[in-house]
């Protein structure tokens, strides 16, 4: 018996979470846990996998006709619901007969507790506005990480292990469970869904037209009904806005890969039994709706999968498009403003004795601001060995060159862009990019890694490789190097260079001219005048600002293998 079933209020620590997994296992070979590689803690990542016909390998699953529910539990293990409500319900499929039909298409991979090292720093105190349980772990993790934050950069071991658990499952759906913060209502469950947008379109109108209302309606019928995530600019009553999922959260990552996520949110006013409750119900009818639509969730990623590899253009970034805004009913309380005990000035408190049912607006539709197209394939030199780890996680496939080689690419010069003034999860994230194109000749060596489009990572591949994109490797820093200036010159020695140089080219003269007439501060400036000059003469490096990942726009022979 679990230590919730005695107490509701009471979640499990890491340590009893595997020891009941652990029993559970011996007493049932259709259960098989499983030790990854590790966390940040030093403690291994488990999966869980029930698989009703004892095949563990997801390959024979897919070729079963099987899909592959894949769920996450404890990436804030602050926010624990999943972990009771995961174990409740393997254990209920495994000894309820009745359950066990709906296993005939649908095999459940657990990761029972994602964030070890949160959760082994146990309190009561840091989920300052939640309602239970009596104990549980802290959001950041050994490294003091959030990891809902980490799937694409992969400073934690805990990431750079789920990249690879996740990429060897190849998961048709996926739910990440939490609990939220936030307004006050009534409902204890809401959901992020992957953002149909942003998903192919076979896939959207699967998410979109069969799979969210069943969600929606089946949970209503068990008494959990469920709203969108919350996600307000200021209360409820205002409207409410789709997610918008980035890749570095886990219904982001996930949609990259092809694989419709759910993030569920509980509610932190309600109490933990309800919130464990909750999860249990949803997850049964996850696995219930996939048990009944296998054929059609398989026919709809693999149809996306075919599209990617041929797709011409991807979309990199995203906004919330204001102009198209629909309605959902919603339950709520009033929002109320009185003088603060505290401060003596008004504060926000929501008034659950006038509760309230209306239509609210609702902000659904993100549409595409960025769109690049796909080249033939990238070059990547084998120096920027972090980035390439991180593609072969997550299944892209690479070539290598057998030979050095001087070939026609495409390059990125870096222009103007902007960076966070404090550290956001131990990076200082780069936005706003703006890029020019340069077609050059380019030397390449044996080793360096050529990755060709036409695989179905192809979305992935493009987010992560071009830099313009919100959650791209150099938005996170891999690429820093170009952009600090290697070589200089010293000023008296360079100015009768410089000045040379102005006698011989009248269109360089002009140039300057013309910039010291439009900009006084430049005009003032007697070195900023002459590193015009010197980043206008062969003796700048090339390398300054000059993104290193190159396009191939022409289909060419590369020795590679």
């Amino acid at each position: 018996m679990l230590a919730f079933e005695k107490n509701a209020n009471t979640t499990a620590s890491y340590e009893e979470t595997i020891a009941f997994y652990t029993a559970l296992a011996q007493q049932h070979d259709q259960l098989q846990l499983s030790s990854h590689g590790m966390t940040d803690s030093g403690h291994p990542l488990h999966t869980v996998v029930l698989s009703k016909d004892k095949v563990f390998d997801p390959i024979a699953i897919k070729a079963s006709g099987k899909r592959i529910l894949l769920v996450n539990n404890a990436i804030h293990p602050g926010e624990p619901c999943g972990v009771e409500a995961s174990m409740l319900l393997l254990r209920d499929y495994l000894e309820k007969e009745a359950l066990q039909a709906y296993l005939e298409n649908v095999v459940i991979v657990v990761i029972p507790f994602y964030n070890i090292g949160g959760g082994l720093n146990r309190n009561s105190h840091s989920r300052t506005n939640q309602l239970g349980p009596e104990a549980y772990g802290f959001r950041g993790n050994a490294k003091n990480l959030d990891l809902n934050r980490d799937f694409i950069k992969c400073d934690s071991r805990n990431a750079r292990t789920f990249n690879q658990i996740f990429n060897y499952w190849q998961a048709d759906i996926f739910v990440d469970n939490h609990t939220s913060n936030g307004a006050d209502y009534p409902y204890t469950m809401t959901l992020i869904p992957t953002q149909y947008n942003k998903l192919d379109p076979t896939m959207a109108a699967y998410l979109k037209d069969r799979l969210l209302p069943r969600l929606f309606k089946e949970m209503k019928s068990r008494d959990w009904e469920m709203t969108p995530y919350v996600y307000a600019r200021n209360t409820p009553d205002e409207g409410i806005a789709g997610f918008l999922d980035l890749a570095r959260y886990s219904s982001g990552y996930a949609a990259l890969h092809h694989t419709i996520s759910f993030m569920p949110e509980t509610h932190m006013l309600k109490p933990y039994e309800d919130r464990v409750k909750s999860t249990y119900a949803f997850m049964d009818v996850m696995i219930k709706t996939m048990h009944d639509d296998h054929k059609l969730i398989g026919a709809a990623r693999q149809k996306a999968f075919d599209t990617a590899k041929t797709q011409k253009a991807f979309a990199l970034n995203w906004t919330l498009d204001l102009d198209r805004v629909d309605s959902m009913l919603f339950k709520g309380y009033e929002a109320k403003y009185k003088p603060s005990e505290v401060s003596g000035l008004s504060r926000l408190y929501y008034d659950r004795n006038a509760p309230y049912e209306k239509k609210i607006p609702f902000y659904n539709n993100y549409k595409s601001i960025l769109e690049v197209t796909k080249p033939v394939a990238y070059i990547i030199p084998q120096a920027y060995q972090e980035v390439i780890e991180r593609l072969s996680w997550n299944g892209v496939k690479l070539t290598r060159l057998t030979e050095n080689v001087t070939t026609s690419v495409e390059m990125y010069r870096i222009g103007n862009f902007k960076t966070t003034e404090k550290a956001y999860e131990g990076h200082y994230l780069h936005s706003e990019l703006e890029v020019t194109t340069e077609t050059r000749n380019w030397r390449y060596y044996k080793g360096d890694y050529v990755i060709y489009l036409n695989q179905a990572s192809n979305r992935y591949i493009m987010e992560m490789l071009e830099p313009q994109g919100p959650d791209s490797f150099f938005s996170w820093n891999f690429f820093d190097g170009i952009l600090m200036q290697k070589e200089y010159f010293s000023s008296y020695v360079f100015e009768d260079l410089a000045a040379e140089m102005l006698r011989k080219d009248k269109s360089l003269k002009a140039d300057l001219e013309a910039r010291k007439k439009d900009d006084p501060k430049f005009a003032n400036s007697a070195y900023e005048q002459l590193m015009f000059i010197y980043k206008r003469s062969p003796h700048y490096e090339p390398t300054h600002m000059l993104y290193p990942v190159a396009r191939v726009e022409q289909a060419t022979s590369l020795p590679t293998e």
